[in-house]
């Protein structure tokens, strides 16, 4: 009888185990998938279209898990080979698929050819995460009494699949990394497979790699260049095409929407300084006003502004740049000769690091922090649920920068768009700073024929001596090509800058067709400028990915896809009632729905504000992501040892503590190091992971096989409180928003104390 019982355990082992693996590979796959497709689409359809496009498709998942039970021999485990094979073919096929869709993004309010093109692409890309989804259903449901095991094993695949998506992006190129991570689900469907699918799973891995010198052409959108292409590059923080626009200069072209000038130097400063053609706003008078200059160029790209600098004198150059490859290119590698080796001038320091960061991190102070066309247009590679942006232009942003300057130094900011909402912030970050007469440190410079303006902020009041003089020379002639928009003359005092200025922000919003409110590190979104009065169905006609003009496409898109989730999602989860067969009851199904809504929101505001502690690079993700993966998996195994209310109540009193702990960690440790910012993120998040991993385990004990449609609706509530969470965000704030998902949790926790039965 022992022997049977040790044969019967082992036999369990190994059949768990196997479980688990397959389990671990398929959640490591989907996941990449995800992340991975969301650097491809940001880059080649911007990335509030990608938005649009990858939050709809993940929809699949939950519609698979929802089709398993409706159609219960899906859950065959005989049809398990065949599953992982059409998944892996479909994580390949699809998003080239859809790239030979040539949509037109534009048009796809106006035009039905665009419409059909986009639900066909949604459909496509949705395929494989629906053939993902019968598979993990099918086995939460066989196993419901080992979901702690098969769960834990879940969200640990997952964890590790963001740092596999990363590391395969950076190792090997975005472009590859698409053919590579079908391969866990290959050796799935080895792990299961006998005699034929063994053989054709094989033989689809030695496909996939034969494939791979195409990988290129075929997820490559084809559009006419500006210039000839001589380089691209493709990793998981931008895609980077460099042009040859001739002799005199080259431009790098990040994610097919920002660019930036390299300049030809031969080395010689002579040459140079008679040839005049750096491609930057000049600083020359304001860098001549110190006998050793300390500049930062903040987003130095490639390296136009550090040129200028050393050209005029400056003794000590910052190029801090975010996107490392950029520098890797600069200081060592294709840029390196062609723009005069200057990153390794010996006045030039290169750092591959967040800007906001190294401004806390620099233990000296700046003369000059020159900022020119530094945006936001990237989507970070945190999986689809994300409208990314930076913290390098907030309220709190602006403190750092004057507080970083010399006694007499200044900042010098330029954009296109972006000026009158920075303009309110500084305002705002001098008054909290307690600066008299804050109006006096500011001036913005307009260049009409550049479609561009300046702001300059002074530590010390700006002297008309300066202003006259301090980019180019203010005199009549010039006045077409420059002017100043604050102080001004009589003629243009009711510019919109001037009218922040001098009667606040709030006054002029109303006559504003953008948003002006002063971005914050709790709402750091200052590319979200459209609003809501400015929507008209006549406007459609055309919509740009941006709102520089106020049309708020972001908003748009969200209420699209709540619209679709609410109106075609949600009403299909309700079809098992009207079949025969046992049924999860509505606090069931609400219990399942609140905990995807609850997870999926505290999970991006978590990616989001602990960028502002890490900074902002591809490996930010693999950091946060990873653990709070990572400490659910382990959670999830230990959650029959907790009290089914214990988890809720540590998940509301940790959010509690971060609205209040948060901005103490940010002043208190982002000058330290990026591997003690990464300790405390890593030690701050795993106790929150831990316990958000309990409750779907708690839920499946009240459910038992019925488990598939509790994920499917879970699923949809996933994407739901994804797009709930930007609205909040957007319009009050990271911390209002992770409060929603408290709240959710807190309700979570009512419906499972309950004790009446949920079938």
């Amino acid at each position: 009888m022992k022997f049977i019982n040790s044969i019967t355990k082992s036999t369990n082992f190994r059949e768990n185990f196997k479980s688990s693996l397959v389990i671990f590979l398929l959640s490591a796959s989907l996941i990449s998938t995800e992340i991975i497709w969301t650097r491809v689409f940001s880059a080649e359809y911007f990335y509030t279209f990608a938005f649009l496009v990858l939050s709809l498709s993940v929809l699949g998942l939950g519609l698979g898990s929802l089709s398993a039970r409706l159609f219960p021999a899906l859950k065959n485990p005989k049809h398990y080979p065949l599953l992982f094979i059409i998944t892996s073919v479909l994580m390949i096929a699809s998003p080239i698929l859809v790239l030979k869709l040539d949509i037109d993004f534009t048009k796809v309010f106006s035009s039905g050819m665009m419409i059909l093109k986009v639900l066909a692409s949604v459909l496509l890309l949705s395929s494989s995460f629906f053939v993902g989804g019968i598979i993990l259903a099918s086995y939460f449901s066989r196993s419901h009494e080992k979901i702690d095991i098969l769960y834990t094993s879940d969200l640990i695949g997952a964890g590790f699949g963001v740092v596999m998506s990363v590391i395969l992006m950076n190792l090997f190129e975005t472009h590859n990394a698409i053919f590579l991570i079908v391969i866990p689900v290959l050796l799935s469907g080895v792990l299961l497979s006998k005699n034929i699918n063994k053989t054709w799973c094989s033989v689809l891995i030695v496909v996939v790699l034969c494939l791979m010198p195409f990988s290129k052409d075929l997820l490559t959108k084809q559009k006419e260049e500006r210039a000839p292409v001589i380089f691209e590059h493709w990793d998981a923080m931008a895609k980077i095409k460099v042009f040859d626009f001739g002799k005199e200069a080259w431009g790098i072209n990040i994610d097919n929407a920002a660019n930036s000038p390299v300049i030809a130097f031969n080395g010689d400063w002579d040459t140079l300084k008679s040839k005049n053609n750096i491609t930057t706003f000049p600083v020359s008078n304001l860098i001549k006003q110190f006998d050793s200059c300390t500049f930062l160029s903040l987003g130095a790209g490639g390296g136009g502004d550090v040129l200028h600098a050393l050209n005029e004198g400056a003794t000590e150059v910052h190029a801090v740049e975010v996107n490392s490859y950029i520098n890797e290119m600069m200081t060592s590698g294709f840029l390196k000769d062609f723009s005069g080796n200057i990153y390794n001038d010996t006045r030039v320091t290169v750092a591959s690091e967040d800007g906001r960061i190294y401004v806390k991190r620099f233990k000296n102070k700046f003369d000059i922090i020159y900022s020119l066309s530094s945006n936001t247009f990237s989507a970070f590679a945190s999986g689809s649920f994300a409208l990314a942006e930076n913290y390098l232009f907030t309220t709190e942003a602006f403190v750092d920068y004057y507080e970083s300057l010399s006694d007499k130094g200044y900042l010098v900011m330029e954009h296109q768009f972006y000026i009158p909402r920075m303009t309110g912030e500084v305002i705002e970050a001098l008054k909290s700073l307690n600066v008299d007469n804050p109006e006096k440190h500011i001036a913005v410079y307009n260049f009409p024929t550049y479609r561009r303006k300046v702001l300059i902020v002074g530590k010390q009041p700006l002297q008309d001596e300066t202003l006259k003089s301090a980019i180019y020379p203010l005199i009549p002639e010039y006045h077409k090509y420059i002017h100043l928009l604050y102080p001004c003359a009589d003629s243009l005092k009711h510019n919109m800058v001037n009218r922040i200025v001098t009667e606040g922000w709030q006054s002029v919003q109303n006559s504003s067709p953008v948003d002006l409110s002063p971005c914050t590190d709790n709402r750091p979104f200052i590319a979200q400028l459209g609003l809501m009065k400015n929507f008209s169905f006549d406007k459609l006609t055309k919509v740009m990915p941006w709102e520089f003009m106020g049309f708020p496409v972001s908003k748009l898109l969200i209420i699209v896809i709540l619209i679709i989730v609410t109106a075609v999602i949600i009403p299909l989860n309700i079809l098992p009632y009207f079949r025969k067969g046992p049924k999860i009851k509505s606090k069931g199904l609400l219990y399942f729905f609140t905990i995807g809504f609850a997870f999926m929101v505290v999970e991006i505001v978590l990616i989001q504000k602990y960028t502002l502690i890490i900074g902002a690079s591809s490996y930010t993700l693999m950091c946060i992501l990873f653990v709070l993966l990572l400490a659910s998996g382990i959670g999830s195994r230990f959650a029959y040892r907790f009290k089914n209310y214990a988890p809720f109540v540590f998940i509301m009193a940790w959010i509690v503590a971060d609205i209040f702990v948060f901005p103490l960690a940010v002043n208190s440790i982002a000058d330290k190091s990026l591997v003690l910012r990464m300790v405390y993120t890593i030690m701050w998040i795993f106790p929150l992971g831990f316990f958000m991993g309990m409750p779907f385990v708690k839920g499946t004990k009240k459910t038992g096989e019925l488990i598939d449609w509790g994920f499917a609706i879970n699923g949809a509530a996933s994407v739901v409180g994804s797009v709930i969470v930007l609205i909040l965000a957007f319009n009050y704030g990271f911390n209002v928003a992770m409060l929603s998902g408290g709240i959710a949790y807190i309700l979570a926790m009512i419906l499972l104390l309950q004790k009446k039965a949920w079938y």
